[in-house]
């Protein structure tokens, strides 16, 4: 079959022209790539690409037996750098590459499309035609509710995992699940286990397995890995409908130096930065954009939209903003280039980022801009009017490593370290936080969650059912990587399942179990989370009780009596008798025991409601005297 070319017909308007030249188009998913249409009464594909210092053209494919020659693109008269062209005839799912000659000592590289929205299973690189319409979303409830789902004063409970190693058939040669099964098995785990969202690592299409998503290729383009793109919204459309949102980690800090990639596109360091002290990640490996270049900045922007539009994304979590902030970041002197004023910031990515949330946000109001920001750069989640970066929420990085670092001690020298857990309230209310239990924290020789706890088997399980309840009651919204909920031990491997087995034993299934009770009870007292932000959602009890490794809260909400009481004991003996001031007089009762007996815990606590007393304490009129299960904590309610 022919497939003729035709150059008398565009979908790119002037004023799209003017926009992505400009830096502020932020829907060229609909314009650049490959898009069947229909042009004088002839179907077909037309192709656009941006390759400003290309000499030619042309598109090789399925339909032409992967032809130089065969359908040359043609150079608008525009100076916009774009090459396009209409061929008849081409069929979904038949792969293309472009073939580009550079104006340069006539390099020649054959690219994958930047803007396919399909590509061909890696290890192979072409892109697919491919159409994303047709696809029937059943989640208009969940669209409609959505911002309450991702507000401020919502429950957030994340389940953070990687696609590829969460669940697999060991007896199918290991494979992994695809996004029809785990839009089965995946949608009955998170709602067994009471998570209000799921986090996926990220699902653009990408080269290197081991990179778990994070050196991209297709920045438009869903992972053929699990699937076809309908396929996973499918998944998405099915969680949606089970009332879980869907958090997809995004990387515009950096790309992949695969050939058939962005790299030097057409011969030049077209998306990157020619100077390596700029644009070369020393660290990964990888390349870096060129924020101040405005069509990168369209490129960029149109592909954070373009998952909240297409595939119904409710959050986005920007990988690596330190890396982008800092133009020193991973170098030692003479390794970088100061920016004009002479300082350190990245005053391009700054000005990028700011564009991008205010971008977003003007078209999707309710959904969740995240920024993994590592450093005490200002004002991360605070609106770009008033000089922020302008997204809705940070990881709180710095209480992550140290509790973790607290945690870690035997019990008996945490009393020199209280402040680790005691320090994070100083900043809790600066941004808008998240705390990260992430999977950066379970590899690279880091160890598991439950091997960084101390003791023995049964002190290392109270250990974590502790740290997990003392960070349901802190400020911040929740994030916990896959793995974390059944106390796996080894670390997280992406080339193999999760160790589901390790459910055989109740230690593990109970586990499991008390972060199931430990999200439901999150999810219905509104204390734990309505005021994450706001002081006045948090007040000590005591924090300076360093002897008895003890600290005690209150959460609290717009209503005394939804007050939760948190009472940590991180030493290993009892606490009796132990005395803590509440405001009101009357009966309190423990509605969860991390050391319960229904998750294998040592059974010890306030089976009975505890009457508070006429004995000042803690600058409060009445007093609770509490027995504070050993490296447990407890959650009390006054009685009404």
């Amino acid at each position: 079959m022919k497939h003729p070319i035709h150059y008398d017909f565009s979908v790119l308007s002037e004023l799209d022209i003017y926009l992505f030249k400009e830096g502020k188009h932020t829907k060229l998913y609909e314009k650049l790539g490959a898009h069947t249409l229909r042009h004088k009464d002839k179907e077909g594909i037309c192709f656009a690409v941006w390759a400003p210092n290309a000499q030619s053209v042309s598109v090789r494919g399925d339909f032409n037996d992967y032809s130089v020659d065969a359908h040359p693109l043609q150079l608008r008269g525009d100076s916009s750098g774009i090459w396009e062209g209409f061929i008849e005839s081409v069929d979904q799912g038949m792969t293309y590459k472009y073939h580009i000659v550079s104006k340069f000592n006539d390099i020649v590289h054959d690219k994958s499309d930047p803007f396919a929205f399909y590509s061909e299973k890696p290890s192979k690189s072409a892109s697919r035609i491919w159409s994303l319409e047709g696809y029937g979303w059943k989640d208009d409830t969940w669209m409609q509710e959505r911002h309450a789902h991702n507000a401020y004063d919502a429950p957030v409970s994340i389940y953070e995992m990687h696609l590829g190693s969460w669940m697999r058939k060991v007896e199918e040669q290991n494979r992994y699940l695809s996004y029809m099964e785990l839009s089965v098995e995946l949608v009955k785990y998170l709602k067994f286990m009471n998570y209000t969202h799921v986090e996926f690592m990220p699902l653009s299409e990408y080269p290197f397995f081991g990179s778990w998503g994070y050196q991209v290729v297709g920045y438009f383009s869903a992972t053929a890995r699990f699937g076809e793109p309908q396929e996973l919204m499918h998944l998405i459309d099915t969680l949606h409908q089970n009332g879980i949102g869907v958090i997809m980690d995004w990387v515009p800090s950096h790309f992949a130096v695969d050939m058939h990639g962005l790299i030097n596109f057409d011969g030049t360091a077209l998306y990157e930065h020619e100077d390596p002290k700029q644009g070369f990640h020393p660290e990964w490996g990888s390349l870096i954009f060129n924020y101040g270049r405005n069509e990168v900045k369209s490129f960029l922007i149109s592909s954070a939209m373009f998952w909240l539009d297409k595939y119904h994304i409710d959050g986005i979590r920007v990988d690596a903003v330190a890396s982008m902030l800092y133009l020193d970041y991973a170098r030692n002197d003479g390794e970088w280039i100061p920016n004009a004023e002479g300082g350190n910031e990245n005053l391009e990515a700054v000005e990028f980022l700011r564009s991008l949330n205010e971008s977003v946000y003007a078209e999707f109001s309710d959904i969740m801009m995240i920024a993994e920001e590592s450093t005490a750069w200002p004002m991360v989640t605070r609106p770009t009017s008033v000089g922020g970066l302008g997204f809705g929420f940070k990881w709180n990085m710095g209480w992550m490593h140290d509790t973790l670092k607290y945690m870690s001690y035997d019990p008996i020298a945490r009393q020199h370290h209280h402040r680790q857990i005691t320090f994070s309230m100083w900043y809790a209310f600066d941004e808008h936080f998240m705390l990260p239990l992430s999977h950066d924290e379970v590899v690279h020789l880091k160890g598991s969650l439950i091997n960084k706890m101390p003791g023995d088997t049964n002190q290392k399980f109270a250990n974590l059912r502790a740290m997990y309840t003392y960070m349901m009651a802190h400020p911040g919204k929740k994030l916990l990587f896959m793995g974390g909920e059944i106390a796996q031990f080894s670390e997280w491997n992406h080339e193999q399942s999760l160790d589901w087995h390790l459910l055989e034993n109740p230690l593990h299934t109970k586990l499991q179990k008390m972060l199931s009770d430990l999200n439901d009870l999150y999810r219905n007292e509104r204390a734990l989370y309505q005021y994450d932000e706001k002081r006045k959602g948090f007040e000590w009890i005591e924090q300076n009780d360093h002897r008895n490794n003890c600290v005690s809260f209150m959460r609290k909400s717009d209503k005394a009596d939804e007050t939760v009481y948190v009472a940590c004991n991180f030493a290993d003996e009892t606490q009796t008798e132990y005395r803590i001031g509440v405001p009101y007089a009357g009966n309190y009762k423990e509605i969860f025991n991390s050391q319960s007996a229904l998750y294998e815990g040592w059974d010890i606590g306030n089976a009975e409601a505890v009457e508070a007393v006429k004995e000042p304490m803690h600058g409060r009129d009445y007093s609770l005297a509490l027995t504070l299960p050993p490296l447990g904590v407890v959650y009390l309610k006054r009685i009404p």
